[in-house]
Order: structure tokens, then C-alpha cells, then sequence
């Protein structure tokens, strides 16, 4: 596996980590949860008809994860 492989897992692991924890924190509504899903599942099941969409699928999560980030914690996590 290679470091796209990684990234494609972290951006899946991150994203179902977020989703609960953006939820069990009240910075998300129920109904908030439910959206992103639905994009989520809307990009796992529509990216494979589009050029090379099947191969965005990890691209695709991350930005979602971007947006929760945004969401969750009102602006860009501080890493130091």
C-alpha cells in the first residue's frame, strides 16, 4: 500500500470519527449528520460514472473532512 492508500484510509477514518464527534459535542444537529452522509454516500455511489471519478473518492472524503473541520471546530485545527 502506498502513501495513497494511507491518505485514502486516514480521510475515511477521519471522517468517521468527525461525524459522531461533531454530534456527541452538539456542534452538528442531527440533521447536520445526516446531510454530510448523504454526501458522502452521494459520492461513493456517484463518482464511479463520472472520468476517473472513482479514483477522486479519497479526494472527495477529504474535502468533506475539511468542511467538518470547519464546522465541528469554527475555523482550522492549530497543530502546535
Amino acid at each position: 500500500m502506498g502513501s495513497a492508500g494511507v491518505a485514502a484510509w486516514v480521510a475515511q477514518i477521519a471522517f468517521w470519527i468527525l461525524v459522531p464527534y461533531g454530534w456527541f459535542s452538539g456542534e452538528l444537529s442531527l440533521r447536520a449528520v445526516a446531510a454530510f452522509v448523504t454526501v458522502w454516500v452521494a459520492g461513493l455511489f456517484g463518482l464511479p460514472y463520472l472520468p476517473y471519478g472513482a479514483a477522486l473518492f479519497s479526494s472527495y472524503v477529504a474535502v468533506i473532512d475539511i468542511v467538518l473541520v470547519f464546522a465541528i471546530f469554527k475555523g482550522d485545527v492549530r497543530l502546535s
